[in-house]
């Protein structure tokens, strides 16, 4: 049986259960946003703010002009809220939007249930039909047939492409490590970016982004030699398993597809789960920003990773905050040991769930990152939950020590620099946690926590 979008939210709001501060700003596209938002999440700046039953929340924001902005979100779309404002911003959700769900996030009246104005109602209708009508107007003779033929040309040009510049890399390392290692300091980024710039032409964008990062090892610090050999040796695997890639495992041979830059599509059975959200987080470079969303499967336990982008500066969709969960199905990529999933239909919108993953001792989560890179040796980490950890300073560095005792699993050095960090020991406050992360060669690196018992996620990043 499918609930409604309607019924399941309205079955939410009478329990009294909404959204929390954090998981409202988990949705802002940047830093800014999320601070001018906080700065409109109280009632000063609103008039005739209210919510419906059926999920909509609108309000008018005093800006600097003689016409207050008028601001909706729809948060009973299974694809994500869904916002309208008449500032003038293009950042999506905008302060206005932001404001609003943190001032109805509050819970203290502000935002009483009530009919929606004449403005608001518009808008929800038209969203709300544009997509049936969308379906009405696509029949299925509507897209264009591709052609299979030129389909198949077209990869067989590229991995001729792809075969010519894994080739042509082989010689590169094959000549640094005659030259000795001393040359790549000496040469510096110059070297390793031109050869990247040929992997582009090659159209191996994995292959590029790898070689990039082997140019910034000789400025990382004490032990770099070391570090670029091992990184070496990774590229070398990747190459040898393209110029291979017939005689390897299919699953496998999926997975060098990927690591070299291939894209590739979901296949296989769509699998039907409640799915906590358990992390999102950002990083971006001059040219994009990739969005990670982990999600854990109630019923199924399986974890799966959402990747989106968007141009540098944007926020890629979808925005799921932490703790949430949604009814929902997900297709996984192919490949060995491979997490990627795509999100598909979803029956009902994210709405907080008491629910959290199991977790794990340390040793555990090192036993699982090694199978999985028996999988993909070139996989940077894995998603694991660890159980009962206390958060432990060692020296300049921190831990995660298993609360018996015995074992403990390092902190990435990245993990030790941020905010989140004071967070989970204020969270922990030298009593077990949960913590869900991802677990590496480099370390362990925290993303969300839940205090021992009952408690909301902590987003940490």
């Amino acid at each position: 049986m499918i609930v409604s979008a309607g019924t399941y939210l309205r079955d939410m709001t009478e329990q009294g259960v909404r959204w929390t501060a954090e998981q409202v700003l988990a949705l802002a596209p940047d830093a800014a946003s999320r601070s001018a938002g906080s700065k409109l999440g109280a009632a000063g700046p609103w008039s005739e703010a209210g919510s419906s039953d059926e999920g909509t929340v609108w309000g008018l924001c005093k800006g600097s002009g003689s016409r207050p902005y008028q601001t909706v979100v729809d948060l009973a779309d299974t694809a994500g809220p869904a916002y309208q404002c008449s500032c003038p911003s293009r950042k999506f959700p905008c302060k206005h939007a932001l404001g609003l769900l943190l001032l109805w996030a509050g819970g203290d009246g502000t935002v009483p249930r009530g009919p929606a104005p004449d403005w608001a109602e518009q808008w929800i209708k038209r969203r709300r039909h544009r997509p049936r009508e969308q379906r009405q107007a696509t029949g299925p003779d509507s897209p264009r047939t591709a052609d299979p033929e030129a389909a198949r040309r077209r990869a067989e040009r590229r991995a001729e492409r792809i075969t010519a510049g894994a080739a042509e890399l082989e010689q590169r390392l094959t000549d640094l490590l005659r030259g000795g290692l001393a040359t790549a300091d000496r040469d510096g980024y110059g070297m390793w970016e031109e050869t990247a710039a040929r992997m582009v032409d090659a159209q191996a964008p994995g292959l590029a982004a790898r070689v990039r990062e082997l140019g910034a090892i000789p400025s990382s610090g004490p032990g770099w030699p070391v570090r670029l050999v091992e990184e070496c040796a990774l590229l070398h695997l990747l190459d040898q398993g393209w110029l291979r890639r017939e005689r390897l495992p299919d699953g496998l041979a999926a997975t060098v597809r990927s690591r070299v830059g291939l894209p590739g599509s979901p296949g296989g059975p769509s699998v039907r789960d409640r799915w906590l959200v358990l992390a999102q987080y950002d990083t971006s470079d001059s040219r994009l920003t990739t969005r990670r969303i982990w999600l854990h499967g109630a019923d199924s336990g399986r974890t799966v990773l959402l990747l989106s982008y968007g141009a540098a500066g944007r926020a890629p969709e979808p925005a799921l905050p932490v703790g949430l969960a949604l009814e929902a199905e997900v297709s996984v990529y192919p490949g060995a040991g491979h997490l990627r999933a795509a999100l598909g239909e979803q029956f009902a919108p994210a709405a907080p769930a008491g629910i959290r993953p199991p977790g794990m001792t340390t040793p555990q989560a090192l036993a699982r990152y090694g199978r999985a890179l028996r999988d993909d040796p070139w996989l940077d980490s894995f998603p694991v939950t660890l159980g009962r950890v206390v958060p432990t300073p060692v020296g300049d560095s921190w831990q995660l020590a298993d609360a018996e005792g015995g074992t403990a699993v390092p902190l990435t050095p990245s993990a030790g620099a941020r905010p989140g960090l004071w967070r989970l020991v204020a969270l922990s406050g030298g009593a077990p946690v949960t913590v869900f992360g991802e677990c590496g060669h480099r370390g362990f690196n925290p993303l969300t926590a839940w205090p021992e018992g009952a408690g909301e996620a902590v987003p940490l990043c």
